[in-house]
């Protein structure tokens, strides 16, 4: 949907309550965070600010989101589908880069049935585990070891490379895959241990598709 309010270009369509409901995906990897609701005032102080704000259904009133979590929500793009009796919202999540009010990266984490989660929807989880460890350290963990000592760090990234390139010569299919896995985890570990968000590796790798 343009930065037109429903009154321009398109009029949606709110229930008898007056509330659209809004899909949120991450900007970068497309992983649903959350089902939200807006109304009208909602959505208008969306597009004015740029920070996501919704309609609390359960304290019946309006909310911005992460305004006591700090887990705030900046408003990339919205979109309204066929019927525009609903809504897509791109954003990139702020703050500790949660939007569950569980302390999940996504309140969609209970697994059903079916393929389990895969891609960056994996990725973006094993990132929020990987900063839990920062902020609340544990001494018998191995990733707080990293974090906390660059020097071995830096060996293990350079080990599970030199480990790749050799699987890659002639090892097994799993070999590989295995060695891939470690060496995609230590570097996640040092991204973190460097305060760098994943978003900024996604937009850097978004710039050299074009």
């Amino acid at each position: 949907m343009s930065a037109t309010s429903q009154e321009g270009q398109f009029k949606l369509k709110f229930d008898d309550k007056g509330l659209i409901p809004v899909v949120v995906q991450d900007i970068n990897t497309d992983e649903v965070l959350m089902l939200a609701w807006m109304n009208a005032e909602a959505l208008a102080k969306t597009v004015q600010t740029g920070k996501m704000h919704y309609w609390s259904r359960s304290r019946n009133k309006l909310w911005q989101k992460g305004e006591e979590s700090g887990n705030w929500q900046e408003m990339v793009a919205l979109d309204t589908d066929c019927d525009l009796d609903a809504i897509v919202a791109k954003v990139r999540q702020m703050g500790k880069g949660v939007a569950c009010h569980t302390g999940q990266r996504s309140c969609f984490f209970n697994h059903l049935g079916g393929q389990n989660k895969m891609g960056a929807d994996l990725l973006a989880e094993l990132t929020s585990v990987i900063k839990g460890r920062k902020e609340k350290p544990d001494p018998k963990s191995y990733t707080n070891l990293l974090m906390t000592d660059m020097d071995l760090l830096g060996e293990k990234i350079q080990e599970e490379a030199q480990e790749l390139v050799e699987s890659a010569k002639g090892s097994t299919r799993h070999e590989l895959v295995h060695e891939a896995a470690d060496l995609l985890y230590h570097l996640l570990v040092l991204l973190r241990a460097k305060d760098i968000e994943l978003e900024k590796v996604w937009d850097k790798l978004q710039e050299r598709r074009k």
